[in-house]
């Protein structure tokens, strides 16, 4: 049982898709603090002039430690956030085929009040058009208990990991001997480097919104998901 643990994010690039696809279940980690300028409520996608923000407005005034999971909404975002993505990508190879679907989550996405509940949606939405299996799970329903690799040890246990997939970045915090002393191994994710496709704007920017791997290269997106010697290999 492999697992992955990530806090959500909104509209992932390819590499939360690859770390994720690697594992038999991944935990939403949204009990977690919410962070500020994090990828939680925003990314960003390729126009023809660079790479543009995508931000979904939450409300953080007098709420610094609320969990990701308690997150709400400061105002309507949603058809803003449609609108940016056609504007720049209506002219893409596979716009016509991909954009009813991406538009219809966007329609659902207006209707909920939690931040967590959309990173929710266009995760399980997007791992489906990748065809991706990973079953997901939310840490609140395994009553995940302590902070950081305490907490991770914890969601561990419950789920029965054997194998522990994690980002890099936690290598500066994450200490792999109690992991290990569960009889759990830790894994450490090698992003890419990933295959470079026709992209609209003045330069190849690999971190952009999965959408972008989408919007070019329709029913190919999900190979372009993966390294470029996992691609190239028969």
């Amino acid at each position: 049982m492999k697992v992955s643990i990530i806090q959500s994010c909104y509209i992932p690039w390819k590499g939360f898709f690859d770390l994720v696809g690697r594992t038999d279940l991944h935990v939403i980690l949204d009990g977690a603090q919410y962070a500020k300028r994090h990828w939680h409520n925003r990314n960003r996608i390729m126009t023809p002039d660079g790479p543009i923000w995508l931000t979904i407005p939450v409300v953080t005034k007098s709420r610094f430690e609320q969990p990701i999971e308690e997150v709400g909404f400061a105002e309507p975002w949603a058809e803003k956030h449609w609108r940016s993505i056609e504007l720049a990508y209506r002219r893409a190879p596979f716009f016509a085929d991909e954009a009813p679907a991406l538009k219809a989550l966007y329609e659902q996405a207006d209707r909920l009040t939690l931040l967590t509940e959309v990173n929710e949606l266009f995760l399980t939405a997007l791992m489906r058009r990748l065809g991706l299996a990973t079953r997901i799970v939310r840490d609140r329903a395994l009553d995940a208990q302590g902070r950081r690799g305490d907490r991770l040890l914890d969601i561990c246990r419950k789920v029965g990991a054997t194998r522990y997939l994690s980002g890099p970045s936690a290598r500066d915090y994450l200490d792999e001997a109690p992991f290990e002393e569960m009889g759990v191994a830790v894994d450490w994710m090698d992003y890419g480097p990933y295959p470079v496709y026709s992209q609209r704007g003045p330069a190849f920017d690999h971190a952009v919104s999965v959408i972008d791997v989408l919007f070019a290269l329709g029913p190919d997106a999900a190979a372009h998901c993966r390294p470029l010697a996992e691609v190239a290999s028969p």
